[in-house]
């Protein structure tokens, strides 16, 4: 199973984005839900989710009760990581070399951001940085060919 860090704005985006289908985050966030993949996360990644969550763009069109539950869902059900390598001066913010920690650390296969400056890297010590479309078009990509393995061949004849 795809193990995924995903950062502070595409969370937040998917929170808001839940309820649209045409919501690329918002998909990301109905397939964490579903269980397609499994999400990691960090102290660092909670409390910029808690930050940006905050934020008047997202406090004024999400409900209070739905951050609190999407927060709620981050600390219990998404899977810790405590970082364990460090990363400096790789990205052009401090606090984003922090998210790339978390996803090194973690081992995780992708990194989902919206930072283009992030996406640049590509890959970095083995993690994939990808946008949400992306990661939706690797997650299908997996569902089906899991699906293809779990169809039985046809008898010789």
């Amino acid at each position: 199973m795809i193990r995924a860090v995903i950062d502070a704005n595409v969370f937040a985006s998917g929170v808001l984005g839940y309820r649209r289908s045409e919501s690329a985050p918002g998909e990301i966030i109905r397939q964490w839900h579903a269980r397609a993949f499994v999400l990691v996360t960090s102290t660092h990644l909670i409390g910029e989710a808690e930050r940006t969550l905050s934020d008047p763009f997202f406090a004024s069109r999400i409900p209070a009760s739905e951050i609190a539950e999407a927060l709620e869902a981050l600390k219990q059900d998404a899977e810790f990581a405590a970082p364990s390598v460090e990363v400096s001066g790789v990205a052009s913010h401090p606090e984003d070399d922090l998210v790339l920690s978390a996803a090194v650390s973690s081992t995780a296969d992708c990194l989902v951001t919206g930072d283009k400056q992030l996406q640049r890297l590509g890959v970095f010590r083995g993690v994939n940085i990808i946008g949400p479309r992306d990661f939706l078009a690797r997650l299908q990509a997996g569902n089906e060919s899991n699906h293809e393995s779990n169809v039985t061949p046809p008898p010789d004849e």
